[in-house]
């Protein structure tokens, strides 16, 4: 919890020079490249955590990786963190800067689920359902669960609307069981 805190409190203040600066769409996009690079590096997680390796050393090691790939700002943040003894929280302020940003551009983030990756035609149109949903602009993310058998599931804010086979066998059993049949005699 206390981690969530302060890395709340690191992208609220990098949003807040982002935007003085008017930086914000250069840092969020250097934002969407470190999660890339957090969640898809196993080797980075360890070094970002490792107690054992010193501040120098992580610099070094994060400016080889980052430096032409994201703006100067950005890098100069990862060097203040790294400073600071908080590289650790680097991956909760990435994703927290993505959130605020959302917050602060007034973007509901809005998620479908499908058997199968949907096509674009198809995709245009939960598109304009989830924005109608959530009566703002969206940020719509796809995933695919073979599970769902066919059909999607949206989520918008605190909606969801349920189009999926799964979802209709589990009303099915649902409304079986509350509605038991008895044989006339």
């Amino acid at each position: 919890m206390a981690g969530s805190r302060i890395a709340s409190r690191y992208a609220k203040s990098l949003l807040d020079l982002t935007v003085e600066k008017g930086l914000l769409d250069t840092v969020q996009a250097d934002m969407h490249v470190l999660d890339a690079a957090i969640e898809g590096s196993r080797d980075l997680q360890l070094l970002l955590s490792s107690p054992t390796v010193k501040a120098d050393k992580k610099n070094a090691i994060l400016s080889q990786i980052f430096k032409g790939n994201v703006s100067d700002l950005t890098l100069s943040f990862i060097t203040l963190l790294t400073n600071k003894g908080r590289e650790g929280v680097l991956g909760g302020v990435v994703n927290s800067f993505i959130d605020q940003v959302r917050t602060y551009k007034g973007i509901v983030l809005a998620e479908v689920v499908s058997a199968i990756a949907l096509d674009a035609a198809t995709l245009q149109k939960v598109n304009a359902l989830a924005t109608q949903l959530a009566g703002k602009q969206i940020e719509l993310v796809q995933k695919v669960d073979s599970g769902l058998i066919g059909g999607f599931i949206l989520k918008v804010g605190d909606k969801q609307v349920d189009h999926s086979v799964l979802g209709k066998i589990k009303s099915l059993k649902r409304e079986f069981s509350e509605n038991e049949y008895i044989p006339e005699l």
